[in-house]
């Protein structure tokens, strides 16, 4: 991958959560980080409105789950699973879920659509795989149960400017950095699966990172490359500007303001 503080070049090979720091020749060397959940209060059973999942469920029906205006809802992976083109094991596969993000925390899915097939539920959710914008169907037992959250990140690549809304009303924005011309931050419909903290001895990403399920064709400053990640900076007079390997970058007063305000599972828009 790429650091964005010194644009070196290095290979990370992600057993478990980890952040690099100084090694005793220059380089750089794993060192674990804490990994930190989103607080309860941003993480609900799910309301009425969303379908409660019963044995009663017969015959064949769709519903609709994506509403980030509004609502939306994740789920943790709980068993690796194919998912497939459409609602039944018996259509194509596209893409695989895996229980472990890069990062070594819990695989996470936000969920887009639900379907009763022959009295089987199936959930359509969006893959944090290339090419970006894919979506596929996996059955519901291998998912976790629904969590809602009601906040929605918008990432303006124009403006360079990230703004947090819940409920519809805007309630964080701040100045960012993206991602070079030979290096973009992609565009499209994307998720948080994490939130991470305590990164010794990396100034580079900051004090808060979240990663995404965002992919990049080329290497990101993000561990195990590839990856969008939203973090810190410790070089914040370089922002706003077009300037890293296709994460988005804040100020370290912003990342920590906007960690108290983004819970896991929550949309992320880049425009």
């Amino acid at each position: 991958m790429r650091i964005g503080g010194g644009g070196v070049a290095l290979g990370l090979a992600v057993i478990a959560v980890a952040a690099l720091r100084p090694g005793p020749s220059g380089g750089t060397a794993a060192t674990p980080v804490r990994v930190t959940s989103p607080p309860a209060s941003t993480v609900a059973a799910a309301p009425a409105e969303v379908p409660v999942d019963t044995p009663a469920d017969t015959g064949t029906s769709r519903h609709s789950l994506d509403t980030p205006d509004e609502q939306s809802i994740w789920a943790t992976v709980e068993r690796a699973v194919a998912a497939h083109k459409q609602p039944s094991a018996a259509s194509g596969v596209v893409g695989k879920l895996t229980t472990r993000t890069p990062e070594g925390t819990t695989g996470n899915v936000l969920l887009l659509e639900r379907a009763v097939v022959d009295g089987h539920i199936w959930l359509r959710v969006r893959l944090p795989i290339l090419p970006n914008g894919k979506t596929g169907w996996v059955p519901r037992d291998a998912l976790g149960s629904y969590h809602v959250v009601t906040t929605n990140l918008i990432i303006d690549r124009r403006r360079l400017k990230a703004t947090l809304y819940d409920h519809g009303k805007a309630v964080f924005t701040a100045p960012i950095g993206i991602g070079t011309a030979s290096a973009p931050t992609p565009a499209g419909h994307f998720y948080i699966r994490n939130k991470l903290a305590g990164f010794s001895g990396a100034a580079f990403y900051g004090p808060v990172a979240f990663g995404t399920s965002a992919r990049s064709a080329v290497l990101t400053d993000w561990p195990d490359g590839g990856y969008i990640g939203i973090h810190g900076t410790d070089t914040p007079g370089a922002l706003p500007g077009r300037v890293s390997h296709g994460c988005v970058r804040l100020r370290n007063t912003d990342i920590e303001r906007l960690a108290k305000l983004l819970p896991v599972g929550s949309p992320v828009t880049i425009l």
